[in-house]
């Protein structure tokens, strides 16, 4: 597995080994063993999750305040532009965000820490979209940064197009108010 860090401490691209010829292709997702020895880090997955969207959809950006979940998210149909915003106040990128395709084609996969605001956009037809977390969904505690806050200003590839976001997500918090 390679690992590279992004521009937000802790939040990690990992591309698994893929093995693969004419009959298709081969890979693990989820190794603890190799997890913990390309990352360092030890962590315990207590949820999967699986979405499917259409095309524009945008989910997020969605955090937990009393149960922060770390997520490992990958696509395993599709492809998304996947997001993450650094909301922890005594971090060094504190307000930024990094963002990275991952599709079934590239078979990439985001290691977000908790306690990181994370979100995704919909670029292929649809997308069938995994993560599992560290904490188990906790509705009491769920909170969304808005997807278009302009003091954080994520650039989305939606060239004209507006997204479909959900009813919580058209009413997500401005970053000045977390």
């Amino acid at each position: 597995m390679r690992v590279t860090p992004t521009a937000i401490a802790d939040v990690l691209l990992l591309e698994p080994r893929v093995f693969g010829d004419a009959r298709g292709f081969f890979l693990e997702s989820y190794n603890e063993k190799v997890f913990a020895q390309a990352t360092g880090l030890q962590v315990q997955f207590v949820q999967d999750n699986h979405s499917r969207s259409q095309r524009h959809v945008l989910r997020g950006m969605h955090f937990q305040v009393d149960k922060p979940q770390g997520k490992l998210v990958r696509v395993v149909a599709g492809a998304v532009f996947d997001v993450v915003v650094d909301i922890r106040p005594n971090s060094p990128s504190y307000g930024r965000w990094v963002g990275e395709e991952l599709s079934v084609d590239n078979q990439r996969q985001l290691w977000v820490p908790p306690g990181l605001a994370h979100g995704f956009l919909v670029l292929s037809e649809s997308a069938d979209f995994l993560y599992k977390t560290t904490e188990y969904y906790h509705p009491a505690s769920e909170r969304c940064l808005a997807w278009n806050d302009p003091r954080v200003a994520i650039d989305w590839p939606l060239g004209d197009t507006h997204p479909l976001v959900s009813d919580k997500d058209a009413k997500g918090f401005s970053f000045d108010l977390l």
